[in-house]
């Protein structure tokens, strides 16, 4: 192995460790003495919990490391492993602070236990998945719904979460226990984005217009930066068209919107969100800089 690998694979098990120490301290802090149960796996864990008083951790490699095994045709020999290992250390942590520590909940506030125990799982899954790994089977187990039923993988990670949703409202006989455990699921999937693909602080917009000179001059001068000129024809009647593409930050996306309706007033502008950016983008200055959206 490399010098540039074992960097990067030491990475990944850092982000991996410091992930499942969120993720126990959130399941141990705020959902498991509420009886909340966050998604997939690690909320099935936490019904059984308290259906058979046995460690969450304990369950949690009982329920997963099977469901691996039996799934490595649909992982990478070194993501498996890493999963796995990833499984063990969160089960250890949790056991750890919940069972050798016993540690209180941080609240008994549902609402609050809710939050930020979506806050805690969210951040600990999205160093995880940073890490390269997986906390449990249950995107396995979408994958081989997707294969052998047809079912979108996206669809039957939902399916899989709604079904842990519904088992809480039974097992905890409160309906209430069941939509709280929603809020939590929500918040960690906003957590594991943000995480993943970097708050939302660009748009990245296309104006489609006949001269762009003008306008052209007025973006690199007044806003400070710099893009893409592409050309293009009309659809309808093959007219030829200049394209500008820009990456815009949202505090001058009203300002721009201005200079086209002042500069070309028959311009179209359609706005997107720039949900993740790689690369170099230049300002005009000529200073290069690079948006970091990752760790």
């Amino acid at each position: 192995m490399s010098d540039d690998s074992l960097k990067a694979e030491l990475k990944n098990y850092l982000f991996i460790i410091v992930g499942a120490i969120f993720l126990a301290t959130g399941m141990v802090g705020f959902l498991i003495p509420n009886k909340i149960a966050t998604g997939g796996i690690a909320g099935l864990s936490i019904i059984l919990h308290h259906l058979f008083e046995l460690p969450t951790g304990v369950i949690l490699m009982l329920v997963n490391i099977p469901l691996l095994l039996l799934s490595l045709n649909y992982l990478g020999k070194k993501f498996a492993i890493r999963t796995i290992i990833t499984i063990v250390i969160t089960a250890l942590f949790i056991d750890l602070l919940g069972e050798i520590y016993a540690i209180a909940a941080f609240s008994d506030n549902t609402l609050l236990s809710s939050l930020y125990g979506g806050v805690f799982v969210g951040i600990g899954l999205g160093l995880i998945f940073k890490g390269e790994s997986s906390a449990g089977a249950g995107t396995i187990i979408a994958k081989i719904l997707n294969e052998k039923a047809n079912i979108k993988t996206g669809d039957a990670i939902l399916i899989l979460d709604a079904l842990v949703v519904v088992a809480a409202g039974v097992v905890f006989k409160d309906v209430e226990l069941a939509l709280w455990s929603l809020i939590s699921i929500y918040v960690s999937a906003k957590l594991i984005n943000l995480l993943l693909t970097g708050s939302k602080h660009q748009k990245i917009v296309h104006i489609a217009l006949d001269h762009p000179e003008k306008l052209q001059q007025r973006i690199t001068e007044e806003l400070g930066i710099t893009g893409t000129l592409m050309q293009g024809n009309d659809l309808y009647n093959s007219n030829h068209k200049n394209i500008i593409f820009i990456v815009v930050d949202n505090s001058k996306i009203n300002v721009l919107k201005k200079m086209v309706h002042a500069t070309a007033p028959n311009a179209l502008m359609i706005v997107m969100e720039a949900t993740e950016l790689l690369g170099t983008s230049r300002y005009i200055n000529g200073n290069a800089y690079k948006r970091k959206l990752f760790f």
